[in-house]
């Protein structure tokens, strides 16, 4: 087994809390039940890595889980489930919650949901954030190969287990790691289910980036440049080459003397090309710049041409009023957290509620997704379409402001099977109906046509009336009259965010 130094100690990726029916306190018989319940997950988990149970009768009865990673030793697994439920105890006094660190995680519910499938991915901050420096469709290819399979083995092949580790060789001096686990409760088919939804998300949220994970309730994924796991792996693959990727290798040594005499005598005129090149985009994308397009004016709307111009339809939020809202945005007031930022529940001087996505300082994309949101929905006046109220930028804080949704995401009432009997007929008849009206207006009626490209049941949003609402345009593109592809400097890459798993919903995170 390889020495790799994981900290057990290390900070939780993730937690998700939620409250149903009250009937968490202090010092009540449900909480009593829930501290017996850790303590017996804790103590027994070490033994095969994997453990559930339930503690307590009728109100009172809680169901707990806990699973170690696949690789993790026996000590361990037992202090890092040990710290998990310390920690859950802390972060949440709910009836149902579920804490994931890297080694492990430790879910409780009042509801019994072993061996039961519901996926609802997360994407934790990752520290390998940074593009690949070219190629991502190639790059993808090959990852996509390696957590497919790896994924197979897990399922069918190590059931017993459910976890697999693989690696292949995605050039000459890089190799992808992979590692894909379910919870041990799930059958097979389930956990390949599981699996490839996970793998959906990752290729959404991270599949051009050196390393991304999705973590969910019944089963986690995660990829990276280097060996981040224990032992040897269980697949090392290759991708499989065809007959005319051997003959295009054998022609790669005349290419490259041939190309390189060519680049050798248009070294000069190509220089002084490619740099003005990049002055001219670096300048365009410079945060500076950037900030020159938002901050001068008091709103901004789109222009036929995409342009933003001046407008007082949009204002600009200072911080010191948004942290008001927010009782400095406070933990007790967030509503869901994804991978570009937080979002919280945020109260007015005025006394309008309003929700506050305060975009994550670790966010790759930054200023370009908070200038991509401002331009697709500032000025989009629609019934069935989330609107964005405001926006604020101070220093390094980022800040969209959008109306509040008391309902929260159509997915909860989809998913969950109390709240789905709230969906009589005619409320879905309703739903749809909005729903189709909003992606009308976006393709038909609005001055561009938008192509949402994102559309799913934690993207629609349900306000006060049950009116359906579209939300989340982090990878819409602009599609100008009588064309057919957009254009793909217009494309905005898109972490799609966790549907579900929060107590609110998604304003796209």
């Amino acid at each position: 087994m390889l020495g790799l130094h994981i900290s057990v100690e290390a900070d939780y990726l993730e937690y998700s809390c939620q409250s149903e029916n009250g009937n968490y306190s202090s010092n009540s018989t449900f909480e009593r039940n829930l501290k017996l319940l850790l303590d017996l997950l804790s103590y027994n988990t070490t033994k095969t890595g994997f453990y559930n149970t339930t503690v307590g009768k009728g109100l009172d009865q809680i169901y707990g889980q806990a699973l170690c990673r696949g690789d993790a030793s026996s000590a361990a697994c037992e202090s890092c489930v040990s710290s998990a439920s310390q920690e859950i105890m802390k972060l949440c006094m709910a009836e149902d919650a579920l804490i994931w660190y890297e080694l492990c995680q430790v879910r409780y519910s009042f509801q019994n949901f072993f061996s039961k499938m519901v996926y609802t991915g997360k994407y934790p901050d990752s520290d390998n954030q940074e593009k690949l420096a070219s190629d991502p469709v190639h790059f993808y290819t090959y990852l996509m190969y390696l957590m497919k399979n790896i994924s197979n083995e897990a399922a069918y092949v190590n059931s017993t287990q459910m976890f697999a580790t693989g690696q292949i060789n995605y050039s000459v001096s890089q190799t992808i790691y992979g590692l894909v686990q379910c919870t041990r409760d799930m059958s097979d088919t389930d956990c390949n289910s599981c699996l490839n939804s996970a793998l959906g998300d990752l290729k959404t949220c991270c599949s051009t980036r050196e390393g991304g994970m999705v973590v969910s309730r019944t089963c986690n994924v995660r990829y990276e440049l280097y060996r981040f796991f224990n032992g040897s792996t269980t697949s090392t693959l290759s991708y499989p080459a065809s007959t005319g990727d051997k003959w295009k290798k054998g022609m790669i040594g005349l290419v490259v003397g041939i190309l390189g005499l060519l680049l050798a005598v248009l070294a000069g005129s190509c220089t002084v090309y490619f740099n003005r090149r990049k002055a001219k985009q670096d300048m365009e994308r410079s945060p500076r710049a950037l900030l020159n397009d938002l901050m001068n004016p008091v709103g901004v709307e789109i222009t036929e041409d995409g342009n933003l111009v001046s407008s007082e339809e949009l204002p600009f939020m200072d911080l010191a009023t948004l942290k008001a809202a927010t009782d400095d945005f406070s933990s007790s007031n967030k509503l869901g957290q994804g991978g570009f930022g937080t979002v919280y529940k945020g109260l007015l001087s005025d006394g309008k509620e309003v929700a506050v996505k305060r975009l994550s300082r670790k966010s790759w994309q930054g200023l370009e997704e908070f200038k991509n949101e401002v331009i697709l929905i500032a000025k989009l006046q629609h019934r069935n379409l989330v609107r964005l109220l405001g926006c604020g930028i101070e220093g390094d804080e980022k800040l969209l402001v959008y109306e509040f949704m008391p309902n929260k995401s159509l997915d909860i009432y989809i998913f969950d099977l109390d709240k789905r009997a709230q969906l009589d007929w005619c409320t879905c008849i309703s739903i749809i109906d909005g729903i189709a009206r909003g992606l009308v207006y976006l393709h038909e009626d609005s001055r561009l046509r938008i192509i949402h490209r994102d559309l799913k049941p934690s993207n629609v949003l349900l306000d006060h009336e049950m009116v359906a609402k579209i939300s989340d345009f982090g990878m819409a593109r602009i599609f100008c009259e009588n064309q057919s592809s957009a254009n793909t400097r217009r494309v905005v890459e898109r972490m799609v965010i966790w549907p579900r798993s929060t107590q609110w919903g998604d304003y796209s995170l």
